[in-house]
């Protein structure tokens, strides 16, 4: 007679993985704070040349913090049995920052972006700091 192992089964409405979760509040956390600076460098780089390298360089940073944010999401997402819509929007954020290297000349894109970006991260960091972002799917 053979012996099969069952698959362990999980509950629907018990919690994500907590480690996972952290992971990604930390990121997503990283990833406002950076967006904030970018922000602030780009303000200040209408009046000072000096400050459009800073604001470049703060751009990466947000770039690299959203494809870190995009890969915890879907790992809390698919494996974690988490919320998917936060893994679109991180796909999204990681697009559209994308994007901002390419319209950097073309304000009238560019700064709709930026927009984008700060609505999207704003909904994402307060989903994951959230009771709701705990519980499976």
């Amino acid at each position: 007679m053979r012996e099969t192992a069952a698959a362990p089964r999980t509950e629907p409405g018990g919690q994500a993985s907590s480690g996972l979760l952290y992971g990604l509040r930390v990121a997503v956390t990283a990833h406002a704070a950076a967006l904030l600076v970018a922000a602030s460098f780009a303000g200040q780089s209408v009046e000072s040349d000096s400050m459009l390298e800073s604001h470049l360089m703060a751009g990466m940073v947000v770039h690299l913090l959203a494809l870190v944010q995009t890969v915890l999401a879907v790992l809390v997402w698919r494996p974690g049995r988490g919320a998917g819509w936060p893994a679109l929007a991180s796909v999204a954020l990681f697009l559209i920052g994308g994007a901002q290297h390419v319209t950097w000349m073309w304000l009238g894109a560019h700064v709709p972006n930026g927009v984008a970006l700060f609505g999207l991260i704003t909904a994402v960091l307060i989903w994951a700091w959230s009771p709701a972002a705990a519980r499976r799917r």
